[in-house]
């Protein structure tokens, strides 16, 4: 077993052992409930949003084509490359955090401390930016615009704020109830996306399909702070349709898979992880993967892309200049529930490594106290009264890109501990191995560092400013009260 270093130690690591004798401690034992479906119920939550409905269709229109499926494909890929170091680490250390805790027992507490730093940004925001889309969705399922007031000239938003308060209260009354309720909004996006596969193929046209890769035009990629990361240090230009433009393509949609990572958190919740999480894990992707191939290959199919241009082209698009105006509603209702289990499931991921990173001493330890249901009552209220705040009274704009920096950092990370403690810790039963170590982890950090670059020059500046605070916290206080620096006795 790895010994703590010296507390002066910024890259003093925390044993898996030491980690998972953690998950018995009195008073701060989560619950274990969730089975393999369970978990591939919450991936599949929390990956299909509303951007199935609203994505698919922009994409195809503006940069891709009828070649949007097989963007979708691509994507897949660089996601299911990370997706199996995610699995490999949960099965090996089952313990609440995610990335957080696979990076302290690799990395050291510092990287540890940044990563999830860097998962409080990305649930938080990710929970408060789809809580207001589900408002707007609201408002159109009942033809009163958004779920808004003025109070005092300052804009509230009242359906983002009941949602997350609902979603809350149900996480506090257990992680199993949560998933329950999952199940039965699945089952009616999902429900909803079938029913659109269906009645979309009696207007498939395959003559639509033609050109399937259209012929590359110039595109916009932005100026200043806005154009991306790449564009900026190479000065080179932009481009839609094309091959650059399929691959511009697989870049945005892949943030339509982001958010499975937030199985991993589950992971101190389940019966039996080293079999489970690998099933829930690789089983969601898979699933979403068969759903977005097919949507966007029927929607493609029933009109020219070319009719699908613009930035308000969505799944309805098609179906209305086909003269189906009623699919509208429906769709809205699948993307109502879509973006029900979106929140929830990130609220359980930002309450689980929050209550990690309380349990470790690097927040307050107060925090870390489960209830009689076994969830972390505190930290769920908590986070659900921040996010409540956010998504009531703060208007967003381009800071969603934030959540796919943060993810895709996080996703980074834990492709490289992969190698790591194949090395260093050889001997640790694992319950799922990654093939082909070091290939697969090396292609899956190249995806991210792809991605990651292709995000604007503001986004970048926004996440360092993140990460700067979240350096001043960490030796304002994490550093001084962290459990790994201190001897047995003082951890009692």
């Amino acid at each position: 077993m790895t010994t703590p270093t010296s507390r002066s130690s910024l890259f003093r690591t925390k044993s898996v052992e030491q980690s998972l004798r953690d998950t018995e401690e009195p008073g701060k034992k989560l619950r274990k409930d969730l089975t393999s479906w369970d978990l591939a119920i919450f991936g599949v939550a929390v990956v299909i949003g509303a951007g199935i409905f609203t994505l698919t269709a922009r994409t195809a229109g503006n940069v891709a084509g009828p070649a949007v499926s097989l963007a979708f494909v691509f994507a897949a890929i660089a996601c299911g490359l990370t997706a199996l170091c995610y699995a490999e680490f949960a099965s090996t250390v089952p313990v609440a955090g995610s990335a957080y805790t696979f990076s302290y027992a690799t990395f050291g507490e510092l990287a540890a401390w940044i990563i999830g730093w860097d998962l409080i940004l990305e649930f938080a925001l990710a929970a408060a930016v789809v809580a207001k889309g589900w408002s707007q969705y609201l408002g159109q399922v009942f033809d009163r615009g958004a779920a808004v007031v003025e109070i005092g000239g300052v804009t509230f938003d009242w359906g983002a704020v009941l949602l997350i308060a609902v979603l809350t209260v149900l996480l506090a009354l257990g992680t199993k109830l949560s998933s329950r309720v999952s199940m039965i909004a699945v089952a009616i996006k999902v429900g909803v996306i079938l029913l659109v596969i269906v009645v979309g193929l009696t207007f498939f046209d395959s003559d639509n399909l033609t050109p399937f890769l259209p012929e590359s035009v110039p595109g916009d990629g932005g100026q200043g702070l806005t154009q991306s990361l790449f564009s900026w240090v190479t000065g080179a230009g932009s481009s839609n349709f094309g091959w650059y433009g399929l691959l511009a393509a697989a870049s945005l949609v892949f943030f339509a898979f982001i958010g499975f990572d937030v199985v991993a958190t589950a992971a101190e919740e389940t019966k039996n992880p080293q079999r489970d999480l690998p099933r829930g894990i690789l089983g969601s992707l898979i699933a979403v993967t068969i759903l977005y191939v097919a949507v966007s290959i029927v929607l493609t199919g029933m009109v020219p892309y070319t009719d699908l241009a613009g930035d308000d082209a969505t799944l309805a698009t098609a179906f209305a200049l086909n003269g189906a105006t009623w699919a509208k509603n429906i769709i809205s209702v699948g993307a109502l529930a879509g973006l029900t289990t979106v929140v929830m499931v990130m609220l359980l991921g930002q309450t689980r490594v929050l209550f990690a990173m309380s349990r470790d001493g690097l927040v307050p330890r107060k925090l870390a106290r489960t209830g009689k249901r076994g969830t972390p009552v505190r930290i769920t209220v908590i986070v659900g009264i921040v996010c409540a705040l956010l998504a009531g009274f703060v208007e967003f704009g381009t800071l969603e890109e934030m959540v796919n920096i943060g993810t895709l950092f996080a996703f980074l990370l834990v492709s490289i501990g992969v190698v790591i403690l194949r090395r260093t810790r050889p001997d640790l039963p694992r319950g799922f191995r990654v093939p082909l170590v070091p290939y697969v982890p090396i292609l899956a950090v190249l995806s991210c560092l792809w991605l990651m670059v292709n995000l604007s020059v503001e986004t970048w500046l926004r996440f360092v400013i993140w990460m700067l605070l979240g350096l001043v916290m960490y030796f304002a206080y994490g550093r001084r009260h962290a459990l790994v620096g201190r001897s047995s006795s003082e951890q009692g």
